[in-house]
């Protein structure tokens, strides 16, 4: 069996299991910068060496260290499909090594700066809404424009996020969240609750199937982008925004796990990995803490040191030999 055919029932399989943004993406990938070195060369005949050579004239392209960790993450599930459904001895991927490393650079609004933004955003109730719901639920873009009526409890102040709206081929695609642990539901703070609330009942005739916030992401750029030009505050991505709240959350001093919870990432690592570099300032909040703590152990052992000390300052009957001259 060639690469390309192997690739075929690969990218026909995921299509059944992955959403079609990471299909189109590995899609592009492959047809690009994979498939013109492989294609018709028998996939079992494809060795670490190959590989290796590859890796080498995509690094020439001088690509992105983070597009040039991606590459082989595809490539090696790929093979690994192979070797687990089609019998093929080993995946060649193991042995050739990596490319590039993972690049996390994170944008974020601190509380100031987005206390700015809505200031800013005082004349447009819909951008003011959005913008409240996105920083404080931290939820993603897509889990934002599939919400419905039925997802929001005002009385629990809850929201569930069940689905996720993607936008592909021109055509809006309702998918489940990015991962299994995405489907959660979380606390909102009642004054956005509140906020969203009065936003759906100036909405006419809404239907608890239809979305709440059925506009594009273009809208929400612009919106972004005039508040950021009247406040002063730099312009981030949309999803910086949820970036924005797991770094309010941070400062509040909130634990990964509960922000990972909340985040909906899959496990507490990917919260650690992505924010560790926001955490070097509750290093000193470390060392403090051992610092009070050590200051009241040592007043709690100043009150029994005299008694202590005053103990072993009594005679113990030490008898002394008289030596007459």
């Amino acid at each position: 069996m060639t690469f390309r055919s192997m690739y075929e029932i690969y990218i026909e399989d995921m299509g059944h299991r992955c959403r079609q943004s990471a299909i189109d993406e590995k899609k592009h990938v492959f047809e690009k910068l994979i498939l013109p070195y492989f294609e018709n060369k028998p996939i079992n005949e494809i060795t670490p060496k190959d590989i290796r050579v590859w890796q080498n004239e995509m690094i020439a392209k001088e690509y992105s260290n983070s597009y040039l960790d991606r590459m082989p993450n595809m490539i090696t599930a790929l093979f690994n499909y192979a070797v687990d459904y089609f019998n093929l001895s080993e995946n060649p991927c193991h042995k050739a090594g990596r490319m590039g490393k993972r690049e996390v650079v994170v944008n974020f609004w601190t509380k100031d700066e987005f206390d700015r933004i809505l200031a800013a955003m005082e004349d447009d109730p819909t951008a003011h809404v959005s913008f409240s719901l996105l920083y404080y639920s931290g939820i993603r873009f897509g889990e934002f424009l599939a919400l419905t009526p039925k997802d929001f409890d005002f009385e629990k102040n809850t929201l569930d996020i069940p689905k996720s709206l993607q936008r592909a081929k021109k055509q809006d695609v309702v998918t489940p969240p990015k991962t299994p642990k995405s489907i959660r539901n979380i606390i909102i703070p009642d004054f956005v609750m509140n906020e969203v609330k009065d936003y759906m009942s100036k909405l006419y005739d809404l239907k608890d199937t239809d979305r709440v916030f059925p506009f594009t992401k273009s809208y929400i750029n612009n919106a972004m982008a005039r508040a950021c030009k009247k406040s002063g505050v730099k312009k981030i991505r949309i999803h910086d925004i949820r970036h924005s709240h797991a770094s309010y959350l941070i400062n509040l001093g909130c634990a990964p796990l509960l922000i990972s919870e909340r985040l909906g990432h899959e496990k507490v690592q990917t919260t650690l990995s992505t924010y560790s570099h926001l955490y070097p300032n509750k290093h000193q909040e470390v060392v403090d803490m051992i610092q009070n703590q050590h200051k009241k152990d040592m007043a709690t052992s100043d009150v029994t040191a005299p008694v202590e000390a005053s103990e072993k300052s009594k005679p113990q009957g030490t008898r002394f030999k008289v030596v007459s001259p």
